[in-house]
């Protein structure tokens, strides 16, 4: 039976409800990883390095699709909780093709400057060429990426996260196969795995795309739309934390891979790579739970239904604590064999990756409160202090943390960074939910 956004949510109902936008995430997450596990084992420690040093701004240029997608249908969702549902269309309809136009223009800008920008980033000569080769491949397909980001969010607004998890699985599954072939059976190197990266990404833009054009019944269909100002002014104010969260998370990804540089080389770069990859798992379920579950408080808040609202809102803390918990303790376990995964060829780099990871899993314990407490205030149409939980997240208190922690713990410090950062987040998260309660009530 269909879920509807209208519905009353059960612990059962809302996990069913979240869980293709739990799976879609984690199953981006797992073919991302894929990548890396072709590249280090097949084409090498340099290549590997290469591709987690130019990674960080491909996916900062990425970023406006998750603004778009998070601030848009929370903008949507509302809409569709007024009752107007042709006004949602023009919302989304005008929202895609703005991002497809940004997406063109933010491409050939980063092709055309690729080169000085992995410079800047800290590639020296040998792994300088790579980058490139690497980066402009993923450049032509990253409009692509950011209308697929964009859907997932949609999809969710429009009654259809199963459509989702299904454009992820097949683009996902795409390009594993896409990687054996062009990887290891025709060995292509690191062009072989850009490319499988690129067509997947393209693969998971038309599929939603197709379904928008052409389902008439549909909750949210692609219409003729006029551009309107404040329309894309509110979404973008509305999800820029997200859009915060992504290139902040980029510009501190760029920020660690040159700190190791320094104090580790290729193989502390190489390292973070690995934790980055499998970080992406982890995070996943909160980012997964967060962009299932922000539709229904975005429509319900727009219905002016305070007693789901907060029933939605204390269901979604106890199942982050939950899962909190269950990842920590899942990550300590595993950092052994993930990290053997991956850099098991070298003794040296496995030691050091095997300690990272567990220094940088006491993370996941603390991250999924402020990832939801973030989306959640996007949810109710509050982009001033979802930016803030995000810029504070991912940017202000990393930053420092990065900074300052290797000059007393060395390379340790920087492990731990995250840590610190997230324990601090979090003390802010929770006072702004409690000095909000009162006005949004769902508490």
């Amino acid at each position: 039976m269909n879920i509807r956004l209208s519905d009353h949510f059960t612990y059962p109902r809302l996990m069913r409800f979240v869980l293709p936008s739990i799976t879609m995430m984690i199953v981006t997450s797992v073919y991302s990883i894929v990548d890396g596990f072709f590249v280090s084992n097949f084409v090498g420690k340099s290549a590997f390095a290469a591709v987690n040093l130019i990674m960080p701004f491909l996916m900062a240029l990425g970023a406006f699709g998750f603004m778009i997608g998070t601030g848009g249908s929370a903008l949507v969702a509302r809409k569709l909780g007024e009752g107007n549902e042709k006004e949602a269309s023009r919302y989304f309809s005008m929202l895609v093709y703005v991002t497809a136009v940004v997406g063109i223009v933010l491409s050939a800008a980063g092709f055309i400057f690729l080169r000085p920008i992995a410079a800047a980033l800290g590639a020296n000569d040998v792994i300088l060429d790579e980058c490139v080769v690497y980066g402009r491949i993923l450049l032509a397909s990253n409009t692509a990426f950011m209308l697929q980001n964009a859907f997932q969010s949609f999809l969710v607004a429009a009654e259809r996260p199963k459509l989702g998890l299904a454009v992820s699985v097949i683009a996902g599954l795409l390009n594993i196969v896409l990687d054996f072939l062009l990887v290891y059976v025709f060995p292509m190197g690191l062009t072989g795995a850009a490319v499988a990266t690129a067509v997947s990404q393209i693969i998971g833009a038309i599929i939603p795309l197709v379904y928008f054009l052409t389902q008439k019944s549909a909750v949210l269909r692609l219409v003729r739309a006029p551009f309107d100002g404040k329309v894309l002014l509110k979404s973008c104010a509305n999800g820029s934390s997200e859009m915060l969260t992504n290139i902040s998370t980029s510009f501190v990804g760029m920020l660690y891979n040159f700190q190791l540089m320094k104090l580790a080389g290729e193989n502390g770069v190489a390292a973070y790579g690995v934790i980055m990859y499998v970080n992406f798992i982890f995070m996943a379920f909160y980012f997964g739970f967060s962009v299932g579950s922000s539709p229904l408080i975005s429509y319900h808040y727009g219905a002016e239904n305070h007693q789901e609202l907060r029933g939605l809102f204390r269901k979604s803390l106890v199942v982050i604590g939950a899962a909190a918990m269950a990842m920590t303790l899942l990550a300590e376990l595993l950092a052994q064999p993930l990290s053997g995964l991956f850099v098991g060829y070298d003794a040296e780099l496995f030691a050091m990756t095997c300690t990272a990871f567990r220094l940088y899993s006491l993370s996941f314990l603390i991250a999924g409160f402020n990832i939801f407490g973030s989306a959640f205030f996007t949810a109710l149409n509050n982009g001033v202090l979802s930016a803030a939980i995000s810029v504070l997240r991912t940017l202000v208190f990393q930053i420092a943390a990065i900074l300052i922690l290797p000059i007393l713990f060395g390379t340790n410090g920087i492990w731990i960074a995250i840590t610190v950062a997230e324990g601090l987040t979090l003390a802010v998260t929770a006072a702004l939910l409690i000095v909000k309660r009162k006005q949004y009530r769902y508490m």
